[in-house]
């Protein structure tokens, strides 16, 4: 379980009659409840950053034991999947050399470099 911090606030206490109905009726714990809050108001935050550009999908299938692998990995160290593969997309964007000019439409050229198959496996 991860480590935690007491965290106090005097707020109105319409607000914490509504928070407090809503703890309730969500069956959790009031830190629970909290922590889930807090979490949803900043992932809201960061996806309205995203939706002020355009954004587009991306998805593919990977084996299931895998996939269980990776959901492990993704709750033992508390990080949501988007934000995993954001960060992973900005790091090897981050450390690509500039592209090369692009290949004269009509030649024979490969869509893929050779060996960059192997990579892209890894």
């Amino acid at each position: 379980m991860a480590d935690t911090k007491n965290l106090c606030a005097q707020i109105p206490v319409d607000l914490h009659r509504q928070v407090r109905e809503h703890q309730e009726e969500s069956g959790k714990s009031l830190g629970e409840y909290m922590t889930w809050l807090i979490t949803t108001f900043y992932q809201t935050e960061e996806d309205k950053q995203m939706s002020s550009t355009e954004t587009r999908t991306v998805a593919f299938q990977v084996p299931a034991d895998l996939f269980e692998q990776f959901k492990a990995y993704l709750d033992r160290h508390h990080i949501k999947q988007k934000t995993f593969f954001l960060d992973c997309i900005q790091r090897v964007l981050a450390d690509e050399e500039p592209l090369a000019p692009e290949v004269p439409a009509g030649s024979q050229a490969s869509a893929c470099a050779e060996g960059e198959e192997e990579t892209l496996a890894e």
